[in-house]
């Protein structure tokens, strides 16, 4: 078994352990993921997938402002990601993770999102400032 270590930026605070969901795409909140289920409707590797309970991985955000709202909505629904982890947040991400209470972090090491693979295990530790990858 392998652990890696990588510093990160905690956007906002927390830790959550869990299955990783990677895509190299950015990814909309608004339309992008199923605002009751989850799903992930973004043409990508991961379209059809749920974030639910998982520790999603994309390089940052795109679309309109009422993604925040998605992401809070997805948060009460109970099937929202535990954390997510971006190369770049945009505002929108952001704003809906502090207000659903998930972790964020930027990992500004491009090896991170050239190794990390849906199914690893992901530790986010926002408030010591370090992701691992468990392989």
């Amino acid at each position: 078994m392998l652990f890696v270590k990588f510093a990160c930026r905690a956007i906002t605070r927390g830790r959550a352990e869990g299955e990783a969901l990677v895509t190299k795409e950015y990814i909309s909140f608004l339309g992008g993921i199923d605002k009751e289920t989850g799903v992930v409707n973004e043409d990508c590797e991961i379209k059809g997938k749920s974030v639910a309970g998982k520790v999603l991985i994309f390089p940052g955000g795109k679309g309109s402002t009422v993604g925040t709202y998605v992401l809070l909505n997805l948060k009460k629904k109970g099937v929202a990601p535990k954390a997510i982890i971006n190369k770049k947040t945009e505002t929108i991400i952001a704003v809906g993770a502090a207000m659903a209470e998930i972790p964020l972090v930027e990992v500004r090491d491009d090896s991170f999102f050239e190794i990390v693979r849906t199914g690893d295990r992901v530790i986010v530790n926002a408030d010591e400032g370090y992701v691992e990858l468990v392989q």
